[in-house]
């Protein structure tokens, strides 16, 4: 187990470097810089040539990319993911505050789709091949090809346009509408309004891919020879269908779980810019239109390790559904 840690502890920070190394890069390419981008968004902070040139050192801006690069590195070895340019304040601190925002979408999605699409799939392996099986496969197809932005953009049309003024009416933005000092039980109540909608933009297509996943792997199961030999042994179909065969299904489960994880974390882009949820994917976006070069490699940086980490948490599972599977 030791060996097998160092082994993937070393390969992943030699992938990060390549990440981290490449995306600062195009960061850097990309047209504009932190202070045009500030003067575009408002034209009355123009800055002269002597004050832009200045804060071009400060920040800077007026070393070639492999040299700011190194520069962030060096920070980042001493635990110091920099400052951001158009909010100052330190880039931990930002994530911090929208890291809550993020998880309370992100994994209330995740809960509501495995409790979901672990039923969903089992039940259409049971039920294969009659009408109710179909037409549930049939909506599940439809919501996958359905895409997130046009889905969320109906649903406030419908339930904050068109429903406006009845018990139906959910908020149309934002993650809560009340003042800080108004009751804890009340902003709660109000936040968790606010969160409907996004939560169900975020659902509804791993859902739809989850069970059908699901849904894919038990039939390769159930045409295996132990399962007829279950079947010859007089197991009923519900017994076979979830001791023998849904166990024998956990492997690519566990891949798909350890691969959640950095979306647990890192929220969507599309969904909470939609809806002006204050997360990461949020962040992530308004750093990327402002060249907020420290946030989009701190964000990177917390992405990449989140996804590595996934890779390592989907190997670790592989040993607990399956003790055939050694980490050696």
């Amino acid at each position: 187990m030791a060996t097998f840690l160092l082994r993937r502890l070393l390969l992943g920070i030699l992938t990060l470097l390549v990440i981290t190394c490449f995306v600062y890069g195009l960061a850097r390419a990309m047209p504009g810089t932190p202070l045009t981008a500030q003067m575009g968004e408002d034209p009355s902070r123009k800055l002269n040539p002597e004050d832009q040139e200045r804060l071009r050192r400060i920040y800077g801006l007026d070393k070639p990319w492999y040299a700011g690069y190194a520069q962030w590195l060096g920070n980042v070895t001493r635990g110091d993911l920099g400052r951001s340019i158009t909010r100052k304040q330190p880039v931990t601190t930002l994530i911090a505050e929208r890291i809550g925002p993020t998880f309370l979408i992100s994994g209330t999605a995740l809960l509501l789709i495995w409790l979901m699409a672990i039923p969903l799939g089992l039940y259409a392996s049971a039920r294969s091949g009659t009408a109710d099986e179909r037409a549930t496969s049939l909506l599940l197809y439809v919501l996958y090809s359905f895409p997130t932005f046009v889905a969320a953009l109906f649903l406030q049309i419908v339930f904050s346009v068109w429903l406006r003024g009845t018990a139906w009416e959910l908020p149309l933005f934002g993650m809560t509408d009340l003042p800080s000092t108004a009751p804890w039980l009340a902003r709660a109540a109000d936040v968790a309004r606010h969160a409907i909608l996004p939560v169900v933009c975020q659902t509804y297509v791993s859902l739809a891919y989850d069970s059908r996943f699901i849904r894919a792997n038990m039939a390769e199961v159930l045409r295996q020879d132990y399962i007829r030999t279950a079947r010859a042994k007089g197991a009923g179909p519900w017994r076979v269908l979830f001791r023998h065969a849904f166990r024998n299904t956990l492997i690519p489960l566990a891949t798909l779980i350890g691969l959640s994880l950095p979306g647990l974390i890192g929220g969507s882009v599309i969904i909470e810019q939609i809806f002006t949820w204050p997360g990461m994917g949020r962040l992530f976006f308004e750093s990327i239109r402002e060249r907020d070069y420290p946030t989009i490699m701190g964000l990177t940086l917390m992405f990449s390790v989140l996804t590595l980490l996934g890779q390592l948490l989907a190997d670790l599972l592989y040993c607990l559904v399956d003790p055939r599977v050694s980490v050696e």
